[in-house]
């Protein structure tokens, strides 16, 4: 953690993606500089826990009608790049190298895989998952995904050291897999949804997260005890879930944990390369990495030119998936075991493997400029997150809590015809609002990933309705993160909370009490005659002032202190000074009662009432001087005028 931490913040200083630090603190860390671990591989579960989080995720952004949509990329374009790659490297050492069929026919499949990994984390930290370009790209990871499955089989099978025949292995394995997938789509439409709902109206922020950890958990382990990847059962069940209510709240409660393990995947990927291979042979691996790479963007275009797939689109998704994958590692490994190759052969392939994913962030972001190159389009749309989103909302309203207040404020907006989107974490209330046509997100609104998927930083206002002034200053301090210079809007039910809400950010704060006393004062006033103009202005001057001559109130019998709240609330309280007090023939500028944080609220003499003293004023005996404050400060505050210091 410590080298990852160093690396990643040197890494970042000089604009380069966070995966080369991890990949650079793998090699510091492994056996062959440090030697932190010399059995790397022990680590290797817990890190692939990274790549099960990460397709759960995906399969959030996912559902099975867009899946099905995608039938024709998927098995359409990703079986011809599977097919066209693994038979044009597995023929190449097989000729060139003079290599057996066997060893010829894994390395060409472990060619032919690409980083789902890398790639997938790098078009989401770039916000482009959602363009053409990147969702065939998907398609074809999605293919590959399942086409590791036959060659985990075939690789045993290839050693001679068994005798079952391919074939009957084959059609198990895919007997196996169809019915753990229907098991899966069953449990997630019926039984899931129900699941987190019920887990949701608990109301606990833990159980909802070690809910979402075991589901991924679950079926990751269901397919991989099936012979199928892990990774498969993740996206599965994350796509499952990808239509319901609560899919914002899933992917923002697995970020952390999906970030910190893959992190710890790369980092383990860095451990495996063999620097002394790369020293040996080096010049022949950049050059074979380099070669490489430029023929699986070919063949990814030809793979994609059979079904017709746009130009632009099919380069750039070549440009996406020309690195070797990390299951690539594991059909290396696999094979080194069973002796179909050998391990210097393993070590070179995951010498290349280690540096085209190093080169592959660069290569992501630049891969429809090249595209636009090779096509000679360059008035296409930039890659730019969001830009195929059919919901953008822009200059919008995000409201968070959606109770009484904030379906109130939603009615009005409606009827001004401006936008707006509301995040709230009652499940019952959300599926109400959702079943009605509300725009609405299940979530914490204090989450920045809830936040940005409500489409804050396009918003023109951030609302924050519900009662709980602690929660809403960790939403306006995650709204200030995302855009500082949104306007938050706060509504609190008393004044004693303002100033903890202005410092914490917010542009306006409402206290419910205020606001009400306002209005009753405008009919009040109304009734007596005053001109509506004069209210008009005085209403606007006490909401300019932070309602400044409506803080603070005269303590009677029944007002209740509680620990919570002796520290909040404003009193007024009138000192009677008599013909021995401390402060006679002293001036109020001479008392600097501000010193001690009590404001002076008016001063009465002989009956009368002298509006607004100015700090010469002497006081006298008999004179009533009006302060207001917190409770222990005006008890102060009296004490000095009365006894003195």
């Amino acid at each position: 953690m410590l080298l990852a931490v160093i690396c990643v913040g040197l890494f970042k200083r000089f604009h380069l993606p966070p995966i080369l630090a991890y990949l650079f603190a793998g090699v510091l860390a492994g056996p062959q500089l440090l030697s932190l671990f010399t059995h790397p591989e022990e680590m290797h579960l817990l890190a692939e826990i990274g790549i099960v989080f990460l397709l759960f995720s995906l399969g959030l952004e996912f559902s099975l009608p867009k899946l099905m949509a995608m039938r024709s990329l998927v098995f359409g374009v990703g079986l011809g790049q599977m097919v066209l790659t693994t038979l044009v490297f597995s023929l190449l050492p097989y000729w060139l190298l003079d290599l057996s069929m066997a060893a010829s026919i894994v390395i060409g499949g472990a060619i032919a895989l690409s980083s789902t990994a890398i790639v997938i984390k790098q078009v989401t930290e770039s916000g482009i998952i959602n363009n053409r370009r990147t969702q065939l790209a998907i398609s074809i990871l999605l293919f590959q995904d399942l086409a590791v499955v036959p060659f985990l089989i075939a690789i045993p099978l290839l050693s001679g050291s068994e005798d079952v025949s391919v074939v009957s292995l084959l059609a198990g394995a895919l007997l196996k897999g169809v019915l753990v997938i229907a098991l899966l789509l069953s449990i997630g439409k019926w039984i899931l949804p129900w699941v987190f709902r019920e887990v949701a109206r608990t109301r606990t922020d833990e159980l909802f997260v070690l809910t979402t950890i075991l589901v991924s958990l679950l079926a990751a382990g269901l397919t991989y005890v099936s012979g199928l990847s892990m990774a498969l059962g993740a996206f599965l069940a994350g796509m499952m879930l990808g239509e319901s209510q609560y899919r914002y709240q899933l992917e923002a409660d697995i970020r952390p944990f999906r970030d910190i393990l893959m992190g710890l995947f790369f980092v383990t990927v860095g451990m495996q390369l063999d620097l002394q291979v790369l020293w040996q042979s080096g010049h022949w691996i950049i050059g074979g990495v380099l070669l490489l790479m430029a023929a699986k963007v070919v063949l990814v275009r030809l793979a994609a030119m059979f079904f017709k797939c746009d130009p632009v689109d099919a380069w750039s998704a070549g440009f996406k998936l020309c690195q070797i994958g990390e299951f690539s590692f594991v059909i290396a490994s696999l094979a080194t075991t069973h002796g179909v190759i050998t391990s210097q052969q393993s070590s070179v392939l995951v010498s290349m493997g280690v540096i085209s994913m190093a080169l592959t962030p660069w290569l992501i972001d630049k891969s429809l400029t090249a595209a636009q190159l090779l096509v000679r389009q360059p008035h296409i749309e930039e890659d730019e997150p969001g830009s195929y989103s059919k919901e953008l909302l822009s200059d919008h309203v995000v409201i968070a809590g959606f109770g009484r207040v904030g379906q109130s404020v939603a009615k009005m907006l409606k009827m001004e015809g401006i936008p707006f989107i509301a995040i709230d974490g009652d499940p019952v209330r959300v599926f109400e609002s959702r079943n009605a046509g509300e725009p609405i997100l299940f979530g914490d609104a204090s989450q920045k990933d809830i936040l940005l998927n409500a489409g804050l930083s396009r918003a023109k206002l951030m609302l924050v309705t519900f009662d709980q002034p602690y929660k809403a200053e960790q939403v306006i301090d995650a709204s200030r993160q995302i855009r500082d210079n949104i306007e938050v809007m706060v509504r609190t039910k008393r004044d004693y909370q303002l100033e903890a809400l202005y410092k914490a950010g917010a542009s306006q704060v409402v206290p419910e009490l205020q606001e009400g006393s306002l209005m009753l004062i405008s009919q009040v006033l109304h009734y007596a005659g005053v001109p509506m103009s004069r209210i008009l202005k005085r209403v606007r001057a006490e909401r300019k002032g932070r309602y400044d001559h409506l803080h603070g109130f005269y303590p009677g019998e029944t007002t209740q202190i509680s620990y919570g709240t002796e520290d909040k609330l404003e009193f007024i309280h009138a000192v009677v000074l008599n013909n021995r007090a401390y402060c006679l023939g002293k001036t109020l500028e001479e008392l600097d009662l501000q010193s001690m944080r009590v404001k002076i609220k008016g001063l009465r003499r002989a009956g009368t009432e002298v509006a607004e003293p100015d700090g010469s004023a002497s006081l006298q005996s008999g004179d009533v001087l009006v302060i207001a404050g917190k409770p222990r400060r005006v008890e102060r505050a009296e004490r000095f005028l009365l006894e003195g210091g």
